[in-house]
């Protein structure tokens, strides 16, 4: 009897103790956490790696060495997260640059301007190329011969590019305007099938698009003038720029790396376009015929050719009339970061 009396007590005892120790328990491993919390609240939070969003085209061809090369993520080193975007045109660089999807964007210059015009806070911070990448286009077998042949006729361009604004002058030194054809607005590669399938009369094309009509398909460039081409522009965020002009000033420097092996490796930069654009090595090398990379320069030479552009802007409606072009030319254009290559050439 007595031997039970001491069982019954001894069980609540063990379960007190068993309660006891695993309040301790709990005890122990709150304070622990506890501790944890406060050395991390007082110790510095790491930060995010910078990303860095460039753009690659297939009408920026020193753009294709630095990705191939990998020379962009070298020089800003691996605390820098590097991401490449496709460009197809001007308008997609200009729009992904608006949008925030983009530092750094690649554009003709007239197209920079009229992005900046239209409200795009961005700045020309290197030029990139000074090509020949547009001329008007039409059939082997079209009766169209001159520009002002295009009275009535259909012409596919894309808006906003420089191929549109060359579209215009060529028009305006017709004695034309966009209203006396019939715009179809496509983007650069689908502006070519539009010609060949037959359902436009004439093309404002884009190299490398346009060496490969004029190749493979035997379509003929019927209006070409070169100094109607502006100049091939980098672009950057202004807000980048005034956050990161480090990074700004190290990404043209590896543009300026990738311009010198351009240059100095002309074989490897056609295989470099032919094989990022899956070109034939025969419409790499036409395209590049037409490139003059021999000056990185934001001088008088692009801004003058800029400011060409801007009067048939302004002309044919595109910018509003009460717009100050000369003052969008001297927000956009950011010469500081190429003028230290100016002795170089």
């Amino acid at each position: 009897m007595n031997q039970g009396r001491r069982l019954a007590i001894a069980a609540p005892r063990r379960e007190g103790a068993r309660v006891m120790s695993g309040f301790a328990s709990f005890l122990r491993r709150s304070l622990a956490a506890a501790a944890v919390l406060a050395a991390s609240a007082h110790s510095p939070a790491k930060a995010e790696p910078l990303e860095v969003r460039l753009d690659y085209a297939y009408y920026n061809p020193v753009s294709l060495v630095l990705k191939d090369k990998h020379w962009v993520e070298e020089a800003l080193g691996p605390d820098v997260h590097v991401t490449w975007v496709l460009s197809a045109g001007s308008n997609k660089a200009l729009e992904f640059l608006n949008a925030q999807s983009l530092d750094f964007g690649s554009t003709a210059g007239a197209a920079a301007l009229l992005g900046r015009a239209n409200g795009n806070p961005i700045k020309a911070v290197y030029v990139y190329s000074k090509p020949e990448w547009t001329a008007l286009v039409t059939r082997s077998d079209s009766p169209i011969k001159t520009v002002a042949d295009l009275k009535g006729k259909r012409v596919a361009v894309t808006r906003g590019t420089d191929p549109h604004i060359f579209l215009l002058r060529a028009l305006a030194g017709a004695g034309l305007t966009e209203h006396d054809i019939k715009i179809v607005p496509l983007q650069h590669a689908d502006g070519r099938l539009a010609l060949d399938r037959g359902d436009v009369d004439a093309w404002s094309g884009l190299d490398p698009f346009m060496a490969q009509a004029e190749l493979e398909n035997h379509d003929r460039l019927f209006f070409r003038n070169a100094d109607l081409n502006t100049y091939g522009v980098l672009n950057v965020r202004e807000a980048f720029l005034a956050a990161h002009a480090d990074v700004v000033e190290k990404v043209i420097a590896a543009y300026e790396r990738g311009r010198h092996f351009a240059l100095d490796h002309k074989a490897e930069l056609a295989q470099v376009l032919a094989t990022a654009a899956k070109l034939s090595p025969e419409v790499a090398a036409r395209q590049l015929e037409r490139t003059d990379l021999s000056s990185p320069v934001l001088g008088d030479g692009p801004r003058q050719s800029i400011k060409a552009a801007a009067a048939v802007l302004k002309s044919s409606g595109v910018v509003d009339a009460s717009v100050d072009l000369d003052q969008v030319l001297a927000q956009l254009l950011e010469p500081r970061f190429s003028q230290k290559y100016a002795s170089a050439q």
